[in-house]
Parts: C-alpha cells; sequence; structure tokens
C-alpha cells in the first residue's frame, strides 16, 4: 500500500502540472454548467415539469468530465509513457501492470469526483437546483456510468504501442461518445433508428440511468444498463491487464 500510496501521490503532481484535465475534466463541466444557469436559470424543463432545466441537465453535464478523463486523459498518459520508455523503467521495479494502471484509474476517478462535487454545489448555491429524485440512486448511476468508462480508456491505454495510435483510437471512442450518446444531443430529439444504434454505448445506458435516478422517474428495465455498463467495466479491465504492454 505504501508504494501504491507514493506512486499516486507522484502521478497526481505531475498530472495537475500538466492542466489538461484541469481544464477539460474539471473547470469545462463548471463553465457549460453556469452558461446554462444564465440562459435557463430555474425554468421547468418542459410545461408542467416539477424539475428545471438545470436539474434534468446535472446528469449529462457529469459525462462529460467522465468522456474527458477515461476516453481522452487516461488512455493517452498510459500510452505516452509507453512511447517514452518510462514504463519500461517500470518494468525493473516492483510496481505491476496492475498497481500501475490501478494508479492511473484512481487519478482519473479524482477529476470525476471533484467534477461531480463542483458541479452540485454551483447549481444548489446559485440556481437552487436539487436532486428531485434520489441522491444515492444517482450517486451510484454516476460511479458505475464513471467505472465503465475509464474501463474502456484503461484498456486502450493498456495495448496501444503509443501516443499516436492511443490518440487516433481515443477520438473515435470520445466524440460519437459525446455527441450521440445525450450528453450534448438530447436522445430524445435523434430517430427512432439512431436511437437504437447510440443505446449499445455503456454512456448512453449511464446518462439515461442518472436521469432516471436523478429526476424520480420510472427506472423499468435497470437491470440492462446495469448489465451492459458492468459487462463493459469486467472486459475492458481484464483486457487491460492481460494485454497490457510495457513497451
Amino acid at each position: 500500500m505504501r508504494s501504491f500510496g507514493t506512486l499516486l501521490k507522484n502521478e497526481l503532481k505531475l498530472n495537475i502540472r500538466n492542466m489538461n484535465m484541469v481544464i477539460f475534466a474539471v473547470i469545462l463541466p463548471l463553465v457549460v454548467l453556469v452558461i446554462l444557469g444564465f440562459i435557463y436559470g430555474t425554468k421547468p424543463a418542459a410545461e408542467g415539469a416539477s424539475y428545471t432545466f438545470l436539474e434534468q441537465s446535472v446528469g449529462a453535464l457529469c459525462t462529460i468530465s467522465i468522456c474527458a478523463s477515461g476516453l481522452m486523459g487516461l488512455p493517452l498518459v498510459v500510452s505516452e509513457y509507453r512511447e517514452r520508455k518510462i514504463l519500461k523503467r517500470f518494468q525493473v521495479t516492483p510496481v505491476s501492470p496492475a498497481k500501475l494502471l490501478a494508479v492511473e484509474f484512481t487519478i482519473y476517478v479524482l477529476y470525476c469526483a471533484v467534477s461531480l462535487v463542483t458541479l452540485l454545489l454551483a447549481s444548489m448555491l446559485f440556481w437552487k437546483a436539487a436532486i428531485p429524485g434520489s441522491l444515492p440512486a444517482f450517486l451510484g448511476s454516476w460511479l458505475l456510468t464513471m467505472v465503465s468508462t475509464l474501463s474502456i480508456g484503461l484498456m486502450v491505454g493498456g495495448i496501444a504501442r503509443n501516443a499516436k495510435s492511443a490518440s487516433v483510437i481515443a477520438c473515435l471512442l470520445y466524440f460519437p461518445m459525446l455527441i450521440f450518446s445525450g450528453a450534448t444531443l438530447p436522445l430524445e430529439v435523434m430517430p427512432g433508428a439512431m436511437q437504437k444504434v447510440v443505446s449499445i454505448f455503456p454512456l448512453t445506458q449511464g446518462i439515461q440511468m442518472m436521469k432516471a435516478t436523478s429526476l424520480g422517474l420510472p427506472t423499468g428495465g435497470l437491470w440492462v444498463p446495469v448489465a451492459v455498463m458492468g459487462a463493459v467495466t469486467v472486459i475492458c479491465m481484464g483486457v487491460a491487464v492481460k494485454c497490457f504492454k510495457w513497451e
């Protein structure tokens, strides 16, 4: 545990100095929240709705941080370490692939957690927003969404040969998921055929589950998103550790 804590501390310092994730995983979602707050304020999300547009958008805003952390930050930092031969130096130390990946995974969990806290606090303090549904259920759905998305990035970082290939894979995953999962374009306005296609994204399942739990909407068939995201997490983490390459 001591080696894990030391490695986590050092890696976290290096990551924060880079500032990329501070900007895209923490500050950017907060900026979007502020813009939406000034535009919509406490207006109802729809005629007769008991919740505001901002309350409806909290789950989607959280996924901006999750996407940035899991599909861009995590895979790129691991693959860059491989390309720069930093992983080769770790290979001669007692640090195992599982421990190294766990450290990087924990760092991006922290980014997502900080983003979640700042979004909830800002929306509550400035626009009196709340979680009309179940807060524990919302946090559980957020956790499952985050872990499944980060596991995808962990797999990409574990198997990508260099930063360039990781970047290409990350972009192919990041932009479709961010745009079509419901994080930016509401799922309800998409054609039925497109909805069926994008429903295979674990992020789509996560956003719909976060929306339902946070707003107190019916959560029938909850086992489907849980099963999808759980399977993605197990498979991706297994592949990341099993197929990990030091160089």
